[in-house]
Formats: C-alpha cells, sequence, structure tokens
C-alpha cells in the first residue's frame, strides 16, 4: 500500500519562503505524477502544482514564478519551494500521487501554511 508523509510548512510573514516535502513509500510505479494541492477555509481544494515522473511540470496560475516544484525519482520524493509567499497562500497544502497506469490516487495527511501580512 503507498503512503505519503509530508514535512514542512508552518507559519511566516508575508513574503517569506517555506519548503515543502513528500515522500512517498510501498509500491510505485512508472509513469506517475506527484504534485501538491491546497485547501483553505471555505474552498475547495485547488492543484498547485505536479510534476510528471518525466520531468514535465504545471503550476497554478496564482503561484508560477514564485513556487518551485522538483522531485527525486529514486526517492520517490517531491518538493515544494514556495518563495514570496503572500496571505492568499494560507491553506492546508496536501501531497498527492497518481499512478497512471494502475489509475489508483493518495493523499498524504495535510501540512498547514500559514502567511501573516
Amino acid at each position: 500500500q503507498v503512503q505519503l508523509v509530508e514535512s514542512g510548512g508552518g507559519s511566516v510573514q508575508a513574503g517569506g519562503s517555506l519548503g515543502l516535502s513528500c515522500a512517498a513509500s510501498g509500491n510505485i510505479f512508472r509513469p506517475n505524477v506527484m504534485g501538491w494541492y491546497r485547501q483553505a477555509p471555505g474552498k475547495q481544494r485547488e492543484l498547485v502544482a505536479n510534476i510528471f515522473s518525466g520531468g514535465s511540470t504545471n503550476y497554478a496560475d496564482s503561484v508560477k514564478g514564485r513556487f518551485t516544484i522538483s522531485r527525486d525519482n529514486a526517492e520517490n520524493t517531491v518538493s515544494l519551494q514556495m518563495n514570496s509567499l503572500k496571505p492568499e497562500d494560507t491553506a492546508v497544502y496536501y501531497c498527492n500521487l497518481k499512478q497512471l497506469t494502475l489509475i489508483s490516487e493518495v493523499w498524504g495527511q495535510g501540512t498547514l501554511v500559514t502567511v501573516s501580512s
């Protein structure tokens, strides 16, 4: 069974930086896509960024130029570097893994990011 363990997050003032990491364990096959989603209070969960096992990436328009997603295929980890944080980035951030040939999806437990103005 695949599990995702997140680390990082916390509180920071606007303009600051934070990093998130997620480690996947279990039977993981390629191709797959790992990513980060977030959910703010009263809002729907939304994609922040994802990265395919081949290296291609997608970013939400709201984070382009500020956030960078990266992964280590050998370690099955994905990281999100968040710079120039804004109060509207405040949310619970969830790691996600989709295994494309197995059509399976796993979520992390979520980690809170709070950006104060």
